[in-house]
């Protein structure tokens, strides 16, 4: 076989005498080739698309996975403002308690009579002791909730406590303004007692029902406790008088009033001027005569005179 080349470019013409075998086995080699190239280009082509296919099935699960964190990320979130709330919720009921806790110290105090200094309610309780020198242990919310549920208890159980205590103060403040106590006068003096004495008209042995106070004229008659009017007008030997119903079945008894100043009916109150001192009816000065009485008996007055 002769090949031959003609190049315009190179002005060189000639030929090259090849075999037929030598001809079959530079196609073969050709053909080869050209086979080895596209097989070449085809595997490099699929291997760069097997990359890319996992290149893109790896971002997928990593934008998956992220998805997945930012969501637990919210719900933890959420759970733990959840749990702030919750705890926030506690405070302000434990702070609300504590307010109503003060007031009723306070009211306590005044009704105890306790010193307000030494009792001061809405002071904190004084408190010190020696710093450590390590800064200490943050508290978990786990454990914070443990102390504020304990706190509650113990809130629940003082609450209870001073109820009670409340209840008998002021059950004991109200008996003592509706139990006679007291003196009937401001000023004066007492000019005779319960009993057997003489009597200052006959001069013979009388018993005499109450105790007597002297005073000038005028001065005032107050009430030795709370109570409802039961009478208020003008008797033979008692004068003017003023008898007033209290608790317990107690009533106490004013005579020789100069001027009543109070009405049947009227509700009185411990202290209060009831009638202004004087010598109406079988009296032989300026006083009042003051009677205390128990479930209708007569009763000595001089235990509920000291007993202020």
């Amino acid at each position: 076989m002769k090949i031959i080349f003609l190049s315009s470019f190179c002005k060189w013409t000639g030929s090259i005498d090849i075999c037929v075998p030598r001809a079959a086995v530079l196609a073969g080699l050709t053909v080869a080739g050209t086979l080895a190239a596209a097989i070449g280009g085809g595997y490099f082509l699929g291997e760069k698309q097997t990359r890319e296919a996992m290149v893109n099935s790896e971002a997928a699960e990593l934008r998956e996975l992220l998805v997945t964190e930012r969501r637990v990320i919210a719900d933890a979130k959420a759970e733990q403002r959840a749990h702030l709330d919750a705890l926030a919720a506690k405070v302000a009921q434990l702070q609300a308690r504590l307010i109503r806790l003060d007031a009723l110290g306070d009211r306590l105090v005044d009704v105890g009579k306790l010193d307000k200094e030494e009792f001061d309610f809405a002071s904190p309780p004084p408190m010190g002791g020696i710093d450590e020198a390590h800064p200490g242990e943050s508290i978990e919310p786990s454990e914070l909730s443990v102390d504020m549920d304990r706190i509650t208890q113990l809130l629940d159980d003082r609450e209870g406590k001073l109820a009670v205590l409340e209840h008998m103060l002021m059950t004991r403040e109200v008996m003592a303004e509706v139990t006679p106590s007291g003196r009937p006068v401001a000023k004066g003096w007492m000019s005779s007692r319960y009993g057997k004495r003489t009597d200052p008209f006959t001069g013979k042995k009388t018993f005499h029902r109450g105790v007597d106070f002297a005073g000038k004229p005028g001065t005032e008659v107050i009430a030795v406790a709370s109570g409802v009017v039961l009478r208020s007008k003008k008797t033979k030997g008692y004068g003017n008088l003023v008898e007033i119903k209290h608790a317990d079945g107690y009533s106490t008894l004013y005579a020789h009033n100069q001027e009543n100043l109070v009405e049947t009916g009227d509700v009185v109150t411990k202290g209060d001027t009831i009638a202004l001192l004087g010598s109406t009816g079988r009296s032989s000065g300026p006083h009042v005569h003051f009677e205390v009485h128990r479930n209708g008996k007569i009763v000595d007055p001089i235990r509920f005179v000291k007993s202020r």
